[in-house]
């Protein structure tokens, strides 16, 4: 059941995304629907919230965050170095050397990953590359890196590994690694990422 919502979710957007792609900027790189539907639904855009929490710890400078909310809840809260790229803008000239690019790994995140998803897709039809998205959101990123719970004793070493980062990498990014609108910026410190990892104010709303 989980995973037809997820194809739903994938499917309704994929006629309009497809549609509002202009013809002449997708340099006759344009996918099929069957071609982006089949990339869409097998993930290959997600990147874990540990992946992010790694690299956002250890000041990866390839990393590039890109916040596709409104302006209004970017103000309030973000991730660290994100941008505010809102998805009603992501067609902007202004925004096009940004995404299509080859020198760093652009992450879109939205409060869960529709709206996330959605610039991916989008991106993906034009012929961009080094585009992905945030498994979870902000959603998840509020829900198990800045609130890790902690597993039962009977739980398998590699979750108490996952638990441990979390932990550490929410304490290194200053209580989940939020940036208020004050542009303050939390102090971090190396931690050691979990071995299953994967290449404060909870935001509302789930897309």
């Amino acid at each position: 059941m989980k995973s037809l919502k997820l194809l739903a979710l994938i499917i309704i957007p994929l006629g309009i995304i497809i549609a509002a792609v202009p013809p002449d900027r997708t340099r006759h790189f344009r996918l099929t629907a069957d071609e982006l539907l089949q990339e869409a639904g097998a993930g290959v855009q997600f990147v874990s919230a540990d992946v992010v929490a790694d690299m956002l710890v250890q000041n990866d400078p390839s990393l590039q965050l890109i916040d596709v909310r409104t302006p209004e809840e970017f103000d309030a809260f973000s991730l660290p170095g994100a941008i505010n790229v809102p998805l009603s803008n992501l067609l902007a000239e202004e925004y096009t050397d940004l995404l299509n690019q080859d020198a760093r790994m652009n992450v879109f995140y939205s409060n869960g990953s529709v709206y996330a998803n959605q610039a991916w897709m989008i991106t993906r039809q034009l012929g961009y590359e080094n585009n992905f998205v945030l498994e979870g959101g902000l959603n998840f990123w509020f829900g198990n890196i800045l609130a890790a719970t902690e597993p039962a004793q009977t739980s398998p070493n590699e979750e108490f590994a996952k638990y441990d980062f979390r932990k550490s990498a929410a304490a290194a990014l200053g209580g989940g690694g939020v940036v208020s609108a004050t542009g303050d910026t939390p102090t971090v410190k190396a931690v050691k990422p979990p071995v299953t990892a994967k290449a404060k104010k909870k935001p509302a709303g789930g897309c």
